[in-house]
């Protein structure tokens, strides 16, 4: 995809209509593999089909599961828990940090090597995180300098049962620490310092694992899953991603006249931090017909333009959100007074330096910012004629979110926002341009 720019040429009515977005993200790359560890068949319905996804996909594929894709439903037959066998090639996983990271956990404990390797993005991003708590239970590792890919996993056919106390919540480390902890005998527990998503835990419990969470009087939690359990296949249906509704939540609410109303998104408490953030900033977002699919929360969301006003958002928030804050830093340019983002620096090492993105690509737009190396601060425009310019060209820097945060930004702008390189979007919102025209908005390659 080349170029795309988006200006305010919007529809006099606002944003308008009912959408769905594609499938959970999160939700998609563990159905894969735990499907491709359980026993018998998984049918997944709502998956993903972004270029992350199917990397994760065709990586289960080399490592012995069957997996297939017929009307709209993939079909998953595992092989049961430590029965993956040794890929004759590389596993490339594209631009997904989360599909490495927890395929790392998913290969430590089993009885093979392999190789996994991505692009340009994912190779810079940071593994030895992951690697460390992985190496005690017995797996080896071989990377780059800076613990980056390309890197050789060589499993443990013995692995021992994991017992680690987190310094940073992080729902990927903890994710590859419990998926190793699987193959495993014993239980492997996890403390974190703040509770993470849990759609790890709710998954492993849907298909049958024992795993038990505990909150502590420090705020802490405790994780403890019994090892080598028999899972089995399971019937799921993934949600919308709450990750992509961002885009036209934040869309609809900086748009005078808009009501939009997104159907079926995944409200994980865990995940839902955009939501709450939102709502102090005044936002009109009504939450209807919720009901629970699969251990996982879903509901509707109706959502009007809005007034905003600036917030202070908690450095404890950053796990429940951490994806949203680009889009988040575009309501806060819109917003009336200012907005402070605390304890962001994990956005640093994401798939770009978002924090870095966010506050230089604001500044292009004649938005001002001010960041530390985990602080962000945004002094908004209130939508004053003028205040923000637009006018320019952002870098996207292979960063789907960066992508899609300033192309809603151009909906408030004076002047049309370019972005640099609309590829990366597919990789987690396939069709996003067509959705978001098709409610009124003015998005078109550049020309």
């Amino acid at each position: 995809m080349n170029a795309i720019s988006s200006d305010k040429g919007t529809s006099p009515t606002g944003l308008t209509g009912t959408l769905t977005v594609p499938g959970d993200k999160s939700i998609s790359h563990r159905a894969l593999m735990i499907g491709a560890l359980a026993v018998g068949e998984t049918t997944i319905t709502g998956l993903l089909e972004g270029e992350d996804v199917l990397a994760t996909a065709a990586a289960m594929q080399q490592l012995g599961a069957e997996i297939e894709q017929k009307e709209g439903t993939w079909h998953v037959t595992g092989r049961g828990i430590g029965g993956l066998i040794e890929p004759a090639g590389v596993l490339d996983l594209g631009n997904s940090g989360t599909a490495a990271r927890l395929l790392m956990g998913v290969l430590a404990s089993h009885d093979l090597t392999a190789t996994m390797t991505g692009d340009a993005s994912l190779s810079s991003r940071p593994m030895e995180r992951v690697m460390e708590p992985l190496r005690h239970i017995g797996a080896e590792f071989t990377a780059r300098s800076g613990g980056q890919l390309p890197i050789t996993i060589t499993g443990t056919p013995s692995a021992l049962p994991g017992d680690e106390t987190l310094k940073v919540a992080s729902a990927q480390v903890k994710s590859a620490i419990l998926l190793a902890g699987l193959n495993a005998a014993g239980n492997t527990i996890v403390v974190e310092p703040r509770p993470s998503r849990d759609h790890t835990e709710k998954m492993l419990s849907f298909f049958g694992a024992d795993v038990r969470s505990e909150e502590n009087t420090d705020g802490s939690r405790k994780i403890t899953l019994v090892g080598q359990p028999e899972i089995t296949g399971r019937d799921i249906v993934v949600p919308g991603d709450i990750s992509s509704a961002a885009f036209p939540i934040v869309a609809a609410l900086i748009t005078p006249g808009s009501d939009v109303t997104i159907e079926n998104v995944g409200i994980n408490p865990l995940r839902a931090g955009l939501l709450d953030s939102l709502s102090e900033m005044g936002a009109d977002i009504e939450i209807k017909n919720t009901r629970d699919i699969a251990g996982e929360p879903v509901a509707d969301l109706q959502v009007r333009a809005s007034q905003l006003k600036g917030a202070t958002i908690p450095a404890s928030r950053a796990p429940a959100m951490i994806d949203e804050y680009p889009i988040l830093a575009v309501a806060a340019a819109c917003a009336e007074g200012t907005s402070i983002f605390e304890g962001v620096g994990e956005l640093r090492v994401k798939e770009s330096d978002r924090l870095a993105a966010m506050a230089e690509g604001l500044q292009e737009c004649g938005v001002e910012t001010a960041a530390t190396e985990d602080t962000l601060t945004i002094y908004g425009t209130d939508k004053i004629p003028g205040k923000i310019a637009g006018g320019v060209t952002i870098a996207s820097q292979l960063d789907h979110r960066i992508a899609m945060s300033y192309l809603v930004l151009g909906l408030a702008s004076e002047n049309p926002v370019t972005i640099d390189d609309g590829s990366p979007i597919e990789t987690s919102f396939p069709g996003f341009l067509g959705l978001m025209n098709k409610l009124g908005a003015t998005m078109a390659e550049a020309t």
